[in-house]
């Protein structure tokens, strides 16, 4: 339901990047089939960015069209992703119909836009920014206290200094008594060996899962829609 209490009004509009089906390559939910859908715009300058072509590349969609175009796909898996999707105020309308659709919604979210609109049936996937992306001053910790136990969060890492940045803020926030899994540690793709990062997990002082962006190893890592 909207927040009114109606059904959300189909024929609101949101700029979309892309809407594609894939394995999902990230997270608690990796490997599983899933809808994409990108929504256009972001507001970070992530150095390690690999999207860029969604900070400005969509058209407008209505919600009933977006509906309509996952529709030929069977998967019950849906992320909304960007970008950063929630700086578009009709993305809630669509989650609420995504979720009346039998959808099970993630939301692949920066970390640096309040999360307290998003609807409890959703799996959040909360980035922290270390300071080598170059964004790590415009995280919202306070999002950290609205994570259901159930979320992930994922802190993705160039070098040792993001690696232990990443640690501080696990422990500094209580991530592993709040979260039902470790928050997940993830190499820059072409920057850091998994490998390293697999010897400074195995090594850590505190329980950690490292991630990878696995759809760069099935498929080929320039690839779109994928």
């Amino acid at each position: 339901m909207a927040e009114n209490g109606q059904l959300p009004n189909t024929e609101e509009t949101l700029l979309v990047n892309e809407i594609f089906y894939s394995l999902q390559g990230e997270g608690s939910y990796a490997l599983y089939p899933c809808i994409f859908i990108r929504l256009t715009g972001c507001h970070l300058r992530c150095s390690w960015c690999d999207t860029a072509y969604a900070f400005y590349e969509g058209k407008k969609m209505k919600l009933e069209n977006i509906l309509a175009a996952i529709a030929e796909w069977t998967a019950q898996l849906v992320e909304i992703t960007g970008g950063e999707p929630l700086l578009q105020r009709n993305v809630y309308p669509l989650m609420q119909l995504l979720h009346q659709s039998g959808k099970k919604v993630l939301l692949e979210t920066s970390g640096a836009v309040r999360i307290d609109r998003v609807p409890e049936f959703v799996h959040i996937v909360l980035d922290i920014k270390a300071p080598g992306s170059g964004e790590a001053e415009r995280n919202d910790y306070g999002n950290l206290m609205l994570l259901k136990p159930t979320d992930d969060v994922k802190i993705v890492v160039a070098d040792r200094s993001d690696f232990d940045f990443a640690q501080v803020v696990i422990q500094e926030y209580q991530l592993l008594e709040k979260l039902e899994r470790p928050p997940i540690v993830q190499p820059v793709f072409g920057v850091l060996e998994p490998a390293e990062l697999a010897e400074w997990v195995k090594s850590a002082a505190i329980p950690l899962r490292m991630g990878l962006q696995l759809h760069k190893y099935i498929y080929a890592p320039e690839r779109r829609a994928v």
